[in-house]
C-alpha cells in the first residue's frame, strides 16, 4: 500500500503583530509544519510501522523557502517528497480551494497511492475544503474529520471513526482507494529524532512544475480575492478583579445585580 499525504508550511504569528495592506507584516511572521499535518503525517508512519504500507510520500505546494519546514516530515519517517512550484504561482496571493485540488489531483494521479491523508484544515486560510475536493475531483471516496484509523485493516475497506457536530462520532467503512482527512488528537505526533534529520537531508524531494504534472495554469486563477485583512473590534469590555475570594466575590455580586442577573 501507498500513502500519499499532503503537508503545507503555514505562517505562525507573534502575539502582537501589525497588518500591511492585506498581509500581516513580515517581521512578526515565523513558518511551521501545519498542526494538523503533523497528525496526518503520524498517522501514515504509524501505518507504515504496524506493515500495512509500504511506502509513505508527503507532498507540499511551496517555494524553496519551505523545504527545511516540509522535511519534518521526512525527518518522522516519510519516504520521500514531492513539492510542487511553478513561476506562475510566484504572484497569486490567495491560492485557492480550486487550485489547490487542481495541482495535488495531478499528483494524486501521478502517484497512484492506494490511501490519501490530508489535515482537516490548514493553521492559516482554515478552509478545511481540500482534502474533500481533491477525493471528488479523482474520484475516491472520502472521510472528513478523522480522529480514528483502524490499524488492523485489509483488503480494500478501511475503518474510520468520525468526529460530528455535539460531540457525536460516526463509525464509517470506507472504500480504497480514498481520501481521508485527519483530525488532531488522533495520536500523539513524534518529535523528530537527530538521526531523522540527518536521514531527511539524504531523502528524494522532487520538484515539479505544472507542466510536468499537466496542469495548465489557467487551473490557478482564482475566483476568491482577499480584499481586506483587519483585527475585529471587541464587541464588550471584560472585568478583572485584583484580590482575595471574599474582596472578588463581592464585587462580581454587586456587579450581577447591576445587570439584572442576580437578585
Amino acid at each position: 500500500m501507498k500513502i500519499l499525504v499532503t503537508v503545507k508550511e503555514v505562517a505562525t504569528v507573534e502575539d502582537e503583530f501589525e497588518i500591511d495592506g492585506t498581509e500581516i507584516a513580515d517581521q512578526y511572521l515565523g513558518a511551521d509544519l501545519n498542526e494538523w499535518d503533523d497528525y496526518a503525517i503520524e498517522e501514515a508512519v504509524q501505518l507504515q510501522e504496524a506493515g500495512i504500507a509500504d511506502e509513505v510520500v508527503t507532498v507540499t505546494i511551496g517555494p524553496e523557502d519551505c523545504e527545511q519546514t516540509i522535511r519534518q516530515a521526512l525527518a518522522k519517517g516519510a519516504d520521500r517528497a514531492v513539492r510542487v512550484w511553478d513561476d506562475s504561482l510566484e504572484g497569486v496571493d490567495l491560492l485557492d480551494v480550486n487550485a489547490k485540488t487542481e495541482i495535488l489531483s495531478a499528483v494524486v494521479e501521478e502517484e497512484e497511492p492506494d490511501l490519501v491523508l490530508s489535515g482537516v484544515q490548514a493553521g492559516d486560510d482554515s478552509f478545511a475544503a481540500t482534502g474533500v475536493s481533491v477525493a471528488e475531483n479523482v474520484g475516491f471516496q472520502w472521510g472528513a474529520v478523522v480522529n480514528h484509523l483502524e490499524h488492523d485493516f485489509s483488503g480494500d475497506t478501511v475503518s474510520v471513526r468520525r468526529e460530528l457536530e455535539g460531540g457525536v462520532e460516526e463509525l464509517n467503512e470506507i472504500e480504497l482507494p480514498a481520501v481521508l482527512t485527519i483530525q488532531t488528537g488522533i495520536n500523539e505526533p513524534r518529535y523528530a529524532s537527530l538521526r531523522g534529520i540527518r536521514q531527511a537531508q539524504r531523502k528524494e524531494l522532487d520538484v515539479q512544475n505544472l507542466a510536468d504534472l499537466g496542469v495548465d495554469e489557467s487551473a490557478i486563477d482564482a475566483d476568491l480575492e482577499l480584499t481586506d485583512m483587519y483585527e475585529p473590534e471587541s464587541e464588550s469590555d471584560v472585568t478583572v478583579w485584583e484580590g482575595g475570594p471574599d474582596d472578588t466575590a463581592a464585587e462580581l455580586g454587586e456587579l450581577l445585580r447591576d445587570k439584572g442577573v442576580a437578585q
